[in-house]
């Protein structure tokens, strides 16, 4: 098979290495990721400015590598529109140092990295970790590598990416893989106005969880209990219900008439 990683942590992240260290022995493993951090850039692409992208080497590995002064999705199209030499079978985003679950989705450049895979067609996967602090990432890129072969032997529906998150527990205590639905919930914003040393104002953007429960079935109720979730998300963002209430309330046009 043919691979391209990308991730938003960055190129010297150690989710992505080991991500390109799982696949090399399966594939021809590309990678082309942020030259720095990107996180919860969404699916920001560059318009305004060049994009940029040198060669690189990932430590232990001989994948072709490069690094990028773009966000994720930024790397996946430059990564099937010039830099691979054919199109690759399976698009692979993380591994994400801490979860990308419920509505955290939107923000997420993890899942954009994905998701941009998907616009182009190509079977795509963003993976993270369930932790923020000390995470390990064994069993998250062990998991990709057979999660890429059944998504290769079975296929994907059109439009659609899948939203692994893998909980940070020896691999005794997982508990198993749950196929999920993404959750409800959402940090509640908070802006913090502070002042700096010479007396500026600045403001840190900041949150808490919603008080939200997690119900059965959901990303973040299969990770909360040691599952592997994995949620299949649709490009396709329509609101069938709204659409179907929305065509009882008659909506017309009238042009103004000339006076």
């Amino acid at each position: 098979m043919r691979v391209l990683i990308t991730n938003d942590d960055g190129i010297a992240s150690a989710g992505l290495h080991a991500l390109v260290a799982a696949f090399e022995s399966v594939g021809e493993t590309f990678v082309v990721a942020p030259e720095r951090e990107r996180s919860a850039t969404g699916h920001a692409i560059t318009l305004h400015k060049p994009l940029r992208a040198h060669v690189v080497t990932v430590p232990g590995s001989s994948a072709h590598a490069w690094a990028t002064n773009g966000t994720p999705a930024d790397c996946v199209a430059l990564g099937m529109l010039e830099l691979l030499p054919a199109r690759p079978d399976v698009v692979l985003s993380g591994i994400n140092v801490g979860p990308n679950l419920a509505r955290d989705l939107t923000y997420s450049g993890t899942v954009s990295g994905a998701m941009e895979g998907a616009i182009f067609g190509v079977p795509s996967i963003a993976i993270s970790v369930g932790s923020f602090r000390n995470p390990t990432f064994t069993i998250a890129a062990a998991f990709a590598v057979e999660l890429v072969r059944a998504i290769l032997l079975h296929g994907l529906p059109e439009d659609t990416l899948l939203n692994v998150n893998v909980p940070n527990l020896l691999p005794e205590r997982i508990a198993g893989v749950a196929i999920t639905r993404q959750s409800a919930k959402r940090f509640i914003s908070r802006l913090e106005k502070r002042v700096d040393p010479r007396g500026r104002t600045y403001y840190w953007l900041t949150g808490d969880p919603s008080p939200v429960e997690d119900l059965e079935g959901t990303d973040t109720w299969a990770l909360s209990r040691g599952y592997i979730s994995v949620t299949p998300i649709t490009l396709d963002m329509t609101d069938d219900r709204a659409a179907t209430a929305m065509r009882s309330w008659n909506l017309t046009w009238r042009p103004a008439r000339d006076e």
